[in-house]
This record gives structure tokens, sequence and C-alpha cells, in this order.
């Protein structure tokens, strides 16, 4: 073939044209057996095996891509036989063209290894999105010089060294990907969210699930399944909350006032005391303080007497203590009143539901104040209402 391919035939105008002719014919030829028989089989090698790593490998179009570089590996070795000014131009040009090859080859590879990582139990806590696509930029960058080097037939250590100067320019251009890389690092060392996590950055309109973090952006699913695309150095800027520490808790805060109105609030009388001590939730806290109090329907500020709200308030504790929803053993478990204000009297419900996915922990809170709201009746107190007013007695 050497021979052929050298002898003073191809000197001619006709040689040379068979001669790229050829060139053409033999990448498109490679191309097509690489692809079509060498790619397949390599798949199906890697199917047979136990792993399921290198399966993703396959999903990513690793060797699909990598096949591109047989065209040009083809033209570089014909290239010898054009004349020397010729040869090396197509040299250049096949040089880039086996660089970009290379370049996004790398990036499919990249790509392989995060689905692999996400693969991992691992990766819900420590994510690498961030880094796989900072990786996939130093590669495009250094990777585009080089090829751009090799393209004008110049040193890649030249360009390398000349880039120094515009490092203030590089500096500037790329100051978000340096300012969210820092907070990237920062998110993963102090465990600050992970993908799956309940946050709540107001500032940014985010309340829901982090679906994605990457290295630029996070992005939030809102609960009403609007997307949510948030700088990622932002967060170093801002606060937000994490609802993870509850959700691992196993319990969910209720924090809730009831107002009551001034007008209501009495001393309890004979027939209000002899009413309520059929209630058996406090049937025993009435029976204890009626031997200390005294009962007579005589208001004076000399004798100790029971309050329909102070009574109403330990009812409503024994009332929550009872209720298998509420844990009142591991977490904080108060009811209390709060100061006066111009809406009356808050009596504050702060306990925890042992129900904490939303719609069960709002089911929970609604039957409990569903209830409390009934039985103030019970004990001769009103609900605050503005604008205030009866039209009417209830029955």
């Amino acid at each position: 073939m050497e021979n052929i391919l050298n002898s003073s035939y191809l000197q001619g105008n006709l040689g040379f044209i068979a001669l790229v002719l050829f060139t053409i014919f033999a990448s498109i030829v490679g191309y097509y057996l690489s692809k079509r028989y060498l790619v397949k089989i390599i798949h199906k090698l890697i199917i047979r095996t136990k792993s399921q790593w290198d399966d993703f490998i396959i999903e990513s179009g690793f060797f699909e891509q990598f096949a591109y570089i047989i065209p040009p590996l083809i033209i570089l070795y014909l290239s010898r036989f054009y004349p020397d000014d010729i040869s090396t131009t197509i040299s250049q040009i096949v040089a880039f063209w086996i660089a970009i090859v290379i370049i996004k080859s790398i990036d499919k590879l990249l790509s392989a290894v995060l689905e692999i990582y996400n693969s991992l139990d691992i990766s819900k806590d420590k994510p690498i999105k961030g880094y796989i696509q900072l990786a996939k930029l130093f590669v495009y960058i250094v990777g585009f010089i080089i090829a751009a080097s090799l393209l004008v037939g110049i040193s890649p250590l030249g360009v390398l060294s000349g880039v120094g100067a515009f490092t203030a320019v590089l500096m500037f251009i790329f100051k978000d990907t340096l300012l969210s890389l820092i907070a990237s690092i920062q998110i993963v060392a102090n465990d600050l969210f992970k993908v799956g996590d309940w946050i709540e950055a107001p500032n940014f309109g985010a309340d829901g699930e982090v679906v994605d973090i990457a290295l630029h952006s996070v992005k939030v699913q809102n609960w009403d399944k609007t997307i949510v695309t948030i700088p990622t150095h932002k967060f170093m800027e801002s606060s937000f909350k994490n609802w993870r520490g509850m959700e691992k808790s196993g319990g969910r805060r209720i924090k809730r006032s009831l107002f009551i109105d001034l007008n209501s609030v009495k001393f309890c009388t004979p027939e209000l005391l002899e009413k309520l001590n059929e209630i058996e939730l406090i049937k025993d806290y009435l029976q204890d303080k009626q031997k200390v109090v005294d009962t007579t329907d005589e208001i004076t500020l000399n004798r100790r007497k029971l309050t329909n709200i102070g009574t109403f308030r330990e009812y409503v504790k024994r009332y929550l203590e009872s209720n298998p929803n509420i844990d009142s053993k591991n977490f904080t478990f108060i009811v209390r009143q709060l100061q006066p204000t111009s809406k009356g009297v808050p009596l504050e419900v702060y306990a925890f539901s042992n129900k904490n996915k939303w719609a069960e922990y709002e089911a929970v809170q609604s039957d409990i104040f569903d209830h409390l709201l009934v039985a103030l009746k019970e004990f001769d107190l009103k609900l605050y209402q503005e604008p205030s007013g009866e039209f009417g007695t209830p029955n």
C-alpha cells in the first residue's frame, strides 16, 4: 500500500483527489464499524458483568462519544502521504478534533461518575454534583486552551502560562462560580441541608423540599409544586430554616392560642362547679381543690375561689395528656396564660404532636381546637370575636 501511495502517480491532481476520497471513505467506514460493532461488543461485555457501576458508563454514552476518535486517527495516519504543507495543516486540525472528542468523552465519564455516586446511600448526605460540575468546567477550560494551541501550532504550556496575565479578568468572570464553590463546600461540610430536606427561605419565596443541589444553584420544590431556583452562594448571605430536626425528632410543635373574652372570666359559682364535676377528666382535680377553697356564692377577694379560666386551663392540660396524638413526656408540654391584650386573654397550647407529616399534623391540631372551642362554653367562657357583639343567645 505504501509503495502505491508513494508512487509518482499521486503527484498529479487525479491521484491527490483519489487520496482525499480514500481518506474520507476510510474514516467513514472506520467510524461505522466502531459504532456498529465495537461499541456494541463492549456494551454486551459490560452488561454481562455483575457490577452495576459500569452500566452507568453505558447509559452516559461514553463509548458512543469516544467512537468519534476513530475517524481523526485514520485521517492522521493517512495525512503523512499528503504533501508536507497540507499534511501539517491536516495534523493540526485533526489534533484539535481529537482534543474536542477527549474533552466531551471526559464530560460523559464524569456524568457517569456522578450517577454511580448518586446510587450510593452516602450521596443523600454528601452530594457531589457541584464538584463534578466544577471538574467539568476545569476540563473544558483547560481542554479548549490545549485544543486551540494544537490548532494554531503553539505549545500548550505557552498558552497556559499566558493565562496568568488574565487572572484578574478570569476572577471577575467566574466570580459567582468561585463563590458558589465555597458555598457548596460549606453546605456539605456543615451539613446545612441535603436533597430531600424541607427548607424555608422567605427571602427567596422558598418553602418546600430540596430537589437538586448543583454548583451554581439549588432547586426547591414548594408545596404548591412550583420550583424556586436559588443561587448557591446566596445561602451564605441570608438565613434559612431547615425542618430536618423536626422530622427526625418524631414530633411537630403545636403553638396556638385561644383568645378568651375578658368579660367571660369569673369565679366559679356552685352551679358551675356542680356541672363541671360531671367531667371525668377534672373530677378529681375539682374535688381536691374544693377541700381548700370556699365555694360559697359570695364573691370576695378574702376567700380562695376557683376561676373558670383556671379550671379550663387544667382541663385543656389533662385533655391533651390523654390525647394519643400528643407526646407530653418526651417533648415540652405547656398550657399557659399569656399577657392580656386588647383582644382578650390568650390561652396558649404549646405541645408536640407525634404526627409530623403535614396532613396528619394539621388534622390532629384541628381536632384538638375543634374540641376546645366547643368546650369553652361548658366553662361559661367565650372566645373573643371582632367586631364583638351578640345578636342572640346561643342554645
